[in-house]
């Protein structure tokens, strides 16, 4: 039997079909990756767009400290609309406030993969078929589109699109974007800095203008991704490494240094849950000094993931009791995706738009909508959101990896907002401390702590399966909970690649319409 010695996971198939192409062709994990961003824009358009923002995290052969590019877009450079405003309009033009990063992300890491060699007509070619010969249309992309019928700001080329005729695409149809289609090819000719320099950025521009948003053509034109250094905690034999701010990496990162510390308390699934929620919690009560632009964050946020702060921490967390939780979480619709190709290069990869279809505003002739990610920022002066020029907002997106003394390599993300950090406790908790493959890590029944879109209530939402088995212990502990069916979508499409020095396996999640795949190259 040969050994498996190429991987992809990501939430839909068709975006693991167009990576495994492309690894197939001998092509790099990064080159992989990009296609199958490109693949999953045409396919789940509404959880992530090329006008969206995306992190990365490449771990080549033999390198201690993975390299972290953050393709996060800038707020606009003139904001004195908003200063009229009593709150930033969730859909419509003024909620495109923000620069589009992921394609100047997907810029940098081809740039920075010295083995990268194929022509973007051979890496963007899965995507170009799948707009212009379309693909069955999934259950989320309809309950989507049904939403999204019922907002009033989408602009006529998308009621055109996914609303046709008033009615929201169904579940089964056979669906096409040529525009996307053409866009692609235009930017497989042309480069992808055409996305943002030229007649196409310009046509953006336009629509955006129209639809009301103070994005400019120069606003696009100054895009940039940056390799920055990425977060790390060192554990017992693993250091586990994510973004640093704009995204919640940090927070990510001290849930999971937390739990480290009162995981020897830990003996049954109600113990489990009940320490990660109170992690969580923890964590997330700091929000405020250290989820904003890198640039706004002070002590605390440098000081996050000492050993003395989660020590402190850990201490506030009665394993007995829950603390009470008035959390409203952020929605976000994203995908998260990873590679490994045969020379050993892992990628862990997250592409967003921010609510599902962002803004609401699709281009015209670009055939994808721009995203709605600057409802992150605050339009309070004193807070460290503060809406201002050029600042990068609050970002949900993190994916996240962990590289263990024994050699072995993971790569885990999810999609879900605010669960993201959640979920990973989750899966890297089910694996690495309960000793459960990668697949019972991420198919094993879940839980959200907060409010989910469309939903006022902040308590804790646990799959069905697990609250029978916990409820009573739940109930005892004082945790507001409730029960929600099995594979419930709400708790992200969760995915993963672990690799050691004897084996491949990539895992997904039922929850969403995924496809994991290792195999070999021979």
């Amino acid at each position: 039997m040969t050994t498996a010695n190429i991987a992809f996971t990501a939430p839909h198939f068709s975006a693991t079909n167009a990576g495994l192409s492309i690894l197939k062709q001998g092509g790099t994990a990064t080159e992989a990756m990009v296609a199958a961003a490109a693949a999953i824009s045409v396919v789940y358009p509404h959880m992530n767009s090329i006008a969206g923002d995306g992190f990365w995290l490449i771990d080549n052969a033999n390198q201690k400290i993975p390299i972290a590019i953050d393709a996060c877009g800038r707020a606009l450079a003139d904001t004195e609309t908003y200063q009229t405003l009593n709150h930033i309009p969730e859909r419509g033009g003024l909620s495109a406030l923000s620069q589009a990063g992921t394609i100047r992300g997907w810029q940098k890491a081809l740039s920075l993969d010295e083995f990268a060699s194929l022509p973007l007509t051979d890496i963007l070619a899965p995507a170009i078929a799948l707009a212009k010969d379309g693909f069955k249309v999934t259950k989320s992309l309809q309950a989507a589109c049904e939403k999204l019928a019922a907002v009033d700001e989408t602009n006529q080329a998308f009621k055109e699109l996914y609303i046709p005729n008033g009615q929201p695409l169904q579940a089964g149809m056979h669906f096409k974007n040529p525009k996307l289609a053409k866009t692609f090819e235009y930017l497989a000719k042309q480069g992808l800095d055409a996305f943002y320099h030229g007649d196409l950025a310009n046509s953006f521009a336009n629509d955006l203008s129209a639809a009301g948003s103070k994005l400019t053509a120069n606003d696009m034109a100054c895009t940039q991704a940056d390799v920055v250094s990425p977060l790390v905690v060192n554990m017992s034999g693993i250091s586990c490494f994510n973004l640093p701010a704009p995204t919640q990496g940090v927070h990510s990162l001290q849930i999971l240094g937390t739990i480290e510390k009162l995981k020897h308390l830990a003996h049954n699934d109600a113990d489990w849950t009940h320490l990660i929620v109170e992690a969580t919690k923890q964590s997330f009560t700091h929000r405020p000094t250290l989820w904003a632009d890198p640039n706004v964050l002070g002590t605390e946020y440098k000081e996050a993931l000492t050993d003395h702060t989660l020590t402190k921490l850990s201490d506030n967390i009665d394993m007995q009791r829950a603390k009470s939780w008035p959390f409203n979480a952020e929605p976000g619709d994203t995908v998260w995706m990873a590679a490994r190709d045969k020379n050993g290069q892992l990628v862990s990869f997250i592409q967003s738009v921010y609510w599902e279809f962002g803004s609401g505003v699709l281009m015209s002739e670009g055939g994808f909508v721009w995203n709605n990610r600057g409802l992150s920022f605050s339009l309070n002066k004193g807070e460290a959101n503060a809406l201002t020029p050029n600042k990068k907002p609050a970002h949900t997106l993190n994916p996240a990896m962990a590289k263990f003394d024994d050699g072995r390599r993971l790569a885990y993300g999810t999609m879900g907002g605010e669960g993201q950090p959640q979920t990973q406790a989750a899966v890297f908790s089910n694996y690495v401390w309960r000793n459960k493959t990668i697949n019972e890590a991420i198919s094993a029944p879940r839980w959200l702590l907060g409010r989910t879109w469309g939903s006022t209530s902040t308590n804790l939402k646990i799959e069905q399966q697990l609250a029978q088995q916990i409820k009573s212990n739940l109930t005892q502990r004082g945790h507001d909970w409730v029960s929600v069916e099995n594979n419930n979508e709400m708790m992200g499409h969760a995915g993963a690649i672990i690799d050691t020095p004897h084996s491949l396996e990539a895992a997904t999640d039922p929850r969403s319409d995924g496809l994991a795949t290792a195999t070999s190259t021979l």
